[in-house]
């Protein structure tokens, strides 16, 4: 395993299929959503659709999901779906990685952590209210906020707090892409939802396996 120490001074974590796996609650949320269009009522979503999207930009995801819809229908969807999502996370929650809060207190003794997510806003609020992570990470951008890509985002956090050597921490081949586009080395969860196969600086194959190699 690659040994990273003292190479950086902050790590930005993407959140999905690198933090937590929020799924099962998401698919149960946009079932939810879906039932209440009526265009919509023979569309059945799963575990398998959900993951697909992982990764991508909230407005991708729909335009992914469902390209037979108008705007107006699909906007609408979307909207549900982004209601439903927090109402039902709220209540919930999904599911930390297996000794995540133990990683995390490891690694903020030596580095600077930051969360940069393609979800919609409040949904990184919530995952920091649902599991008391307030204190782990110093701050937080996500698509939701101005509507970038990531690598923009990745780059607001870069700049607005002045790091000089970060690393992005992500389970997908866009987090690879992203990272890469801000000029930020990038390790591979492969725990997560995706798969990359080269251009990252280190892989893990599990959330405490970033105590090893930082």
């Amino acid at each position: 395993m690659d040994n990273l120490q003292d190479k950086y001074d902050s790590i930005i974590f993407d959140l999905d299929g690198t933090l937590w796996d929020s799924t099962d609650t998401i698919t149960e949320a946009w079932q939810t959503a879906l039932s209440k269009a009526p265009y919509m009522q023979n569309e059945v979503m799963t575990r398998e659709r959900v993951r697909s999207i992982t990764g991508m930009t909230y407005d991708k995801i729909f335009e992914k999901l469902f390209p037979f819809l108008t705007d107006a229908q699909r906007a609408e969807v979307k909207y549900l779906c982004s209601v439903s999502e927090l109402e039902i996370l709220q209540k919930q929650g999904g599911t930390l990685y297996p000794g995540l809060t133990e990683t995390l207190e490891y690694l903020g003794e030596k580095y600077k952590l930051y969360i940069v997510s393609n979800c919609q806003s409040g949904y990184i609020e919530l995952f920091m209210d649902l599991h008391e992570m307030h204190d782990h990470f110093l701050a937080h951008q996500c698509f939701g906020t101005k509507g970038n890509p990531k690598a923009d985002n990745i780059k607001d956090i870069v700049n607005d707090h002045n790091l000089k050597a970060p690393v992005y921490v992500g389970d997908t081949m866009g987090d690879y892409e992203s990272a890469t586009k801000a000029g930020v080395p990038f390790i591979f969860a492969s725990y997560g939802f995706g798969k990359v196969e080269s251009g990252q600086i280190g892989t893990v194959d599990s959330v405490t396996q970033l105590r090893a190699i930082l």
